[in-house]
């Protein structure tokens, strides 16, 4: 009963305006937000279709629910929203990037009198061979219905396909920015929104950020030029939940993202990247990652995690908060490893 109200109050926490998710930001110390819960597909219903009304990306649904069809998951089937999020590390402002999550989030400056709050978005990044660069920036400038001026290397790989692109692509639905463009300050590079939304939540693009065209519609009303951007590389967060430590684990970016029984047509549709080269990576190993991120996680307030269930959550690397420790004083208090199996498919057991 009590972790039905906690879920309860979690959605009643993240007001939703067109399917951009806010949440009020924890208190110092937590780290968490939003709640694992369920829907019923109706006869219809694609995982993609249901991804975009409860803000959430191909990726995001995918993982979440590995034994459910992409395309027709049925009527009737109960469908995951893997809407509970570990907040990246470091500071809580500006623009926040995370590449190997597919996930944006915004810290707007709170209003006088009102408590702070996150954005999130689920988008899309770069493919392997047009990689999203990392590091700090900022928004330089933002435009409302803006024309694409695809740049040489676009054009020549368009040219090499049969498809050749204009200089100059106007407003309008041919349009692959969308309606709304936010140019960053590395040279060539934009959030924008797409006239393809079902790829959002993949690795698609030219190494541009894509993102509902509701969803970047929305955030262009509420964000300014010069507001910071970080753009990151972090497949493993931990962070607080009251007393536990909780892990968040996605895949590794240099490991090629697979698609599940996709046809060409749907291909198309999901504008995904489907000729990606076989290369030979030098990578972290991924526990490598949890060390990192428990380090910092327990800087200050000192905790310890249960190893054997982090070796199952890297196992399967898909985006699920679990809790995964306990702070040191709370140690004689056992982690519910039920989790481990129930997290993906119970929100009861959140």
């Amino acid at each position: 009963m009590i972790q039905r109200a906690l879920i309860i109050a979690a959605f009643i926490a993240a007001s939703t305006s067109g399917h951009a998710a806010i949440y009020e930001l924890p208190p110092e110390g937590q780290d968490v937000i939003g709640a694992i819960s369920t829907v019923v597909a109706a006869y219809d219903d694609t995982l993609v279709d249901i991804a975009r009304r409860h803000g959430l990306g191909y990726q995001d649904i995918v993982r979440a629910n590995p034994n459910v069809n992409v395309w027709l998951p049925g009527e009737g089937t109960e469908v995951v929203l893997p809407n509970r999020f570990v907040l990246p590390p470091g500071p809580r402002s500006g623009l926040i990037l995370n590449l190997a999550e597919y996930r944006m989030y915004y810290y707007p400056e709170p209003k006088a009198g009102e408590p702070a709050k996150v954005h999130t978005y689920p988008m899309s990044i770069g493919r392997m061979d047009w990689e999203t660069p990392l590091g700090r920036t900022q928004i330089t400038a933002m435009a409302k219905n803006p024309a694409w001026y695809p740049p040489q290397s676009v054009r020549d790989e368009h040219a090499a396909d049969g498809d050749p692109l204009p200089r100059i692509v106007p407003p309008g639905p041919l349009n692959p920015l969308g309606t709304r463009a936010l140019r960053l300050g590395i040279p060539g590079y934009l959030i924008h929104g797409t006239n393809r939304p079902a790829g959002v939540g993949m690795r698609v693009s030219h190494g541009c950020i894509r993102m509902f065209p509701e969803d970047v519609e929305f955030l262009f009303e509420r964000i300014q030029v010069k507001t910071v951007v970080r753009i990151i590389d972090v497949p493993v967060k931990i962070g607080w939940d009251g007393e536990a430590l909780v892990a968040e684990v996605h895949p590794l970016l240099e490991v090629p993202q697979p698609l599940v029984d996709e046809s060409l047509e749907q291909l198309e549709q999901l504008d995904a990247d489907i000729g990606i080269p076989e290369v030979e990576f030098l990578s972290k190993d991924p526990l490598t990652h949890v060390t990192e991120q428990f380090i910092s996680a327990t800087a200050v307030r000192p905790g310890q995690l249960d190893w054997d269930i982090v070796e199952v959550l890297v196992e399967r690397s898909d985006g699920i908060p679990v809790a995964a420790g306990t702070s040191i004083a709370a140690a004689g208090i056992s982690i519910n490893g039920s989790d481990i199996k129930n997290a993906a498919t119970s929100a009861a057991s959140q």
